[in-house]
């Protein structure tokens, strides 16, 4: 956990960083395949609508809770002489068999019922459920979606400022949701009210992570335009990892219990709306915490990069990391910090003007007197006066003058 903790506090800090945003094209293409393989299992096999979408009788038998007895109540509903369409079973615990069929009459639901009874079942309940209720419910949840949607829209616009983040975040619920009711279609799960209601709640989960994302990149991207240092894009993918650690930790924490239910549902109770609830909260979830990071935030940057001064700042951006000079342009101090001195600068004893040269180093103009050479001393040689050192500081050092010298002039 430590480790963890420090790597949350180095992504906060942008000292270790994966670049979420750059890399959009990748995580483009694994939720299009995700996306395609949902569609394709909705498609193919389709919704397992339950009982009250479709309408019917249900039959709950007190039995021992076994496939074997659930397949078994099945065939005497078929043999029992009456039209009871195709038939669904699945086990309710571990004392009781739920038997599906189409609408019956009273007169054929009760034939059916006396038919499990000989066939050895304790006790035998029947209940008839129309599809109109299920289709209320179906139009109410459409109508609670749309209204979700729309307030999403004016929300995040209204809050950030930027319609480009709305569309972003409805694309990221767009791609939870195909994702929930594809997986629903590829396992079979039945779909009853409570999958509606878990659809529904992971459609605020899913907002829920996204807008926290989005008031990060706000943040960091507040005055972008003075930046001259980071792009958008990096400001942004600054703010994705700087929240990952929390994502994961919320997301984590949420799937957790929700994955218990799940287990519970599917393992023990076996049948009921435990299992439905639970599996689009798990999937939702799961595919929420996923959009949040990898689709909402890097195509509202691909959005963004699309205005006018978005690309002025990233071009100025990266002319200032072009004008700065390379490694191998730098100039190499010499010992004591002081800058190399130029071959043409070559200071007599005073530190005052150059010898051999005309003013600042240059060469002297043509018909220019040399400078006097010392008596005693040849022409093309030097004298040990007219050899000046620099110090390790690069200041001019006076010369010890020979003995023979020493005391002249100053008797």
């Amino acid at each position: 956990m430590g480790r963890f903790a420090n790597l949350g506090h180095d992504l906060y800090e942008g000292r270790v960083s994966y670049d979420f945003v750059g890399r959009r094209r990748l995580w483009y293409c694994v939720s299009l395949l995700i996306v395609v393989l949902a569609v394709g299992g909705l498609v193919g096999r389709g919704l397992n609508l339950g009982l009250e979408f479709e309408g019917g009788t249900e039959f709950t038998v007190s039995t021992e809770g076994t496939q074997e007895n659930a397949d078994k109540f099945s065939e005497v509903a078929e043999q029992s002489g009456v039209d009871v369409g195709q038939v669904s079973a699945s086990t309710s615990g571990s004392d009781k068999v739920i038997i599906q069929t189409q609408p019956l009459s009273q007169s054929d639901a009760d034939l059916v019922e006396a038919a499990f009874e000989d066939a050895g079942a304790s006790e035998v309940s029947q209940q008839s459920i129309g599809a109109t209720w299920g289709a209320q419910i179906l139009d109410r949840a459409l109508l609670a979606l749309g209204v979700f949607l729309a307030l999403v829209v004016l929300f995040i616009w209204g809050y950030f400022r930027e319609w480009k983040m709305s569309v972003a975040a409805l694309v990221a619920l767009a791609h939870d949701v195909v994702i929930t009711v594809g997986v629903y279609a590829i396992v079979g799960f039945e779909v009853t009210p409570a999958s509606v209601t878990g659809l529904l709640t992971i459609l605020g989960y899913s907002l829920y992570d996204t807008v926290v994302v989005f008031d990060k990149v706000r943040e960091n991207t507040r005055s972008y335009t003075t930046n001259t240092r980071s792009t958008y894009a990096e400001l942004a993918n600054l703010a994705v990892n700087q929240t990952l650690v929390r994502s994961i930790n919320t997301s984590v924490t949420a799937l957790l219990p929700v994955a218990a239910l799940l287990f519970v549902g599917v393992v023990v109770v076996g049948t009921g709306p435990l299992k439905d609830l639970a599996l689009s909260l798990f999937v939702g979830m799961a595919a929420g915490a996923y959009s949040s990071i990898f689709i909402a935030t890097p195509l509202a940057v691909q959005l963004k990069e699309r205005d006018a001064p978005v690309q002025a700042q990233a071009k100025r951006v990266m002319a200032r990391r072009g004008k700065g000079p390379t490694k191998a342009e730098r100039p190499e101090p010499v010992a004591g910090g002081s800058d190399p001195p130029s071959d043409a600068t070559t200071r007599g004893p005073s530190g005052s003007d150059p010898v051999a040269g005309g003013p600042g180093g240059a060469p002297a103009a043509p018909g220019t007197p040399a400078a006097p050479v010392p008596s005693g001393a040849s022409a093309g040689s030097s004298s040990p006066a007219a050899r000046p050192t620099r110090s390790s500081a690069g200041r001019t050092q006076p010369q010890r003058r020979p003995r023979s010298q020493r005391g002249k002039g100053h008797r």
